[in-house]
């Protein structure tokens, strides 16, 4: 796969960066199934890994190398409000990833999301 090849290369061009872990390569293959127009959870996407660690899968979305082909915008709270986006939680990240899931036809009210159960991706 790209990414695989990416995390090659990435190790030996940064080898003392922190690499892409499996763990984090299984979330963004999880990811990468969410359609537009609907959105998934870190919650979600930790029950598919058989894992509690929500935190862990925010923060692999924060350092995600592969954005919009890996659209961790479509990752949202499992409350159906919008989180967080490029490590920020509030400011014009979020702004942006509203702006973002806005254009692929998901509607809001302030920052919760309209008819969040029918728009739920199922991992």
């Amino acid at each position: 796969m790209k990414l695989k090849l990416f995390n090659n290369i990435f190790k030996y061009i940064f080898p003392l960066n922190i690499s892409m872990t499996e763990f984090s390569d299984n979330v963004y293959e999880l990811l990468r199934q969410v359609p537009p127009g609907k959105v998934t959870t870190y919650k979600e996407l930790a029950n598919a890994l058989n894992s509690s660690a929500y935190r862990a899968i925010g923060q692999i979305m924060k350092n995600n190398p592969d954005a919009p082909n890996t659209p961790c915008h479509r990752c949202v709270s499992t409350n159906g409000t919008i989180g967080g986006f490029n490590g920020q939680n509030s400011g014009l990240e979020v702004i942006r990833k509203k702006k973002i899931l806005e254009s692929e036809g998901i509607t809001f009210s302030n920052n919760k999301i309209i008819n969040f159960n029918q728009i739920l991706y199922k991992l």
